[in-house]
């Protein structure tokens, strides 16, 4: 046989070059496809098997529970405390309503940043608004400790003493 026959001639066991689509011999799709399916069934059946369990769990708890004594009247809202039963108490107390307490707190450290006061009145100390605070820090810079003077054998650069910025202008961070 010359060489050209046995090139045209297909081997039945040697893979073609041809480009025709994929290898059949790989992974079948179906193979994927009742994995997924299989394991769509054992989570449903975990779901089930969980909620009968729990389930069971409640209904045994419910039935096994002990008498509940006749002389006990079960408050209907424990959330709900009075003055009285928050005095029966020893120190540090219960809250009596938890959301209107942190609610004043809340307005009333509100009202302290925004309003003036008097902090020391014989040494001239005042509270002022915050708004009011951060526009003089703007104007006049924050206050500077005077540098300490270092010794002249001392071989580290001298450190310059600061001094208050200018004003900047507002909206624009131009310096005047």
């Amino acid at each position: 046989m010359s060489e050209d026959k046995i090139t045209n001639q297909q081997m039945p066991n040697q893979p073609t070059n041809n480009n025709q689509g994929f290898e059949r011999e790989d992974l079948k799709p179906a193979g994927v496809i009742y994995f997924m399916a299989g394991l769509g069934v054992v989570v449903v059946v975990i779901y089930f098997v969980v909620f009968g369990m729990y389930h069971f769990l409640n209904s045994y708890e419910r039935a096994h529970q002990p008498p509940v004594s006749p002389m006990v009247t079960a408050p209907a809202d424990t959330r709900a405390v009075s003055s009285e039963d928050t005095h029966a108490f020893p120190q540090p107390r219960l809250e009596e309503s938890e959301r209107a307490q942190l609610r004043q707190f809340i307005e009333d450290q509100d009202r302290k940043l925004a309003t003036y006061n008097w902090v020391d009145k014989d040494k001239g100390i005042v509270q002022i608004p915050i708004d009011r605070a951060m526009d003089l820090i703007v104007e006049r810079g924050l206050p500077v400790r005077p540098g300490n003077d270092r010794s002249e054998g001392s071989s580290a650069a001298p450190v310059k003493k600061q001094t208050a910025k200018a004003p900047a202008s507002k909206g624009t961070g131009v310096r005047n």
